[in-house]
């Protein structure tokens, strides 16, 4: 449900219209997802160049609502479109061996078995994630990757949803994450073959 004043209203339109010679794209999508998410807020550089460029403007603005069309719950007539997904790990999870992540759209989760020395992660979509539909259908390559950009797991997902990987790192998961900012990102990277 839309909030927003006419006022308001209007002056997003026109923030939105406006241009700017040389425009291009100051901020990356990562820096924009991550402000989005509350996992790090914008420097004051990065909103001057936000606030400077509407073509960044606009890109902020379609992220902002491509995550609120995940966190809306299914839709029944389209499925959306899904690129990204972003998660953290929650100060409750560092008391305990590191059992499960979830993204904090809900939409998919990060189970962490031991195994032997090592560990197996393994990447799960949840069935009544608004996009599962045509992602289960489109069968992109996916990856997961720590706050460092280290590939945490890549791979496709198999018929019940899930991709299962040996964990690449000798530290143990929550050791892993907390020392990379206690934040991970699954995205699709590529679509089906």
């Amino acid at each position: 449900m839309d909030t927003k004043s006419p006022d308001q209203k209007l002056q997003e339109r026109l923030m939105l219209a406006r241009t700017a010679p040389d425009d291009r794209l100051l901020l990356a999508d990562a820096v924009l997802l991550a402000a989005l998410d509350g996992s790090r807020p914008l420097s004051p550089g990065e909103l001057a160049a936000l606030q400077a460029s509407p073509l960044t403007l606009r890109r902020f603005r379609h992220l902002a609502l491509e995550r609120r069309a995940c966190s809306a719950g299914p839709v029944a007539a389209n499925d959306p479109v899904w690129s990204r997904s972003h998660g953290m790990l929650r100060a409750a999870a560092t008391a305990a061996a590191l059992d499960e992540l979830v993204t904090d759209d809900g939409c998919w989760s990060l189970h962490f078995l031991a195994q032997g020395a090592g560990w197996q992660v393994i990447l799960k979509l949840h069935a009544d994630a608004p996009f599962a539909s045509r992602v289960m259908r489109e069968l992109p390559l996916l990856r997961v990757s720590d706050g460092g950009g280290a590939v945490l797991l890549q791979g496709r997902l198999d018929t019940d949803g899930e991709c299962e990987r040996a964990w690449p790192h000798a530290d143990a998961p929550a050791e892993h994450f907390q020392r990379y900012g206690a934040v991970f990102a699954i995205e699709a990277v590529e679509p089906a073959l």
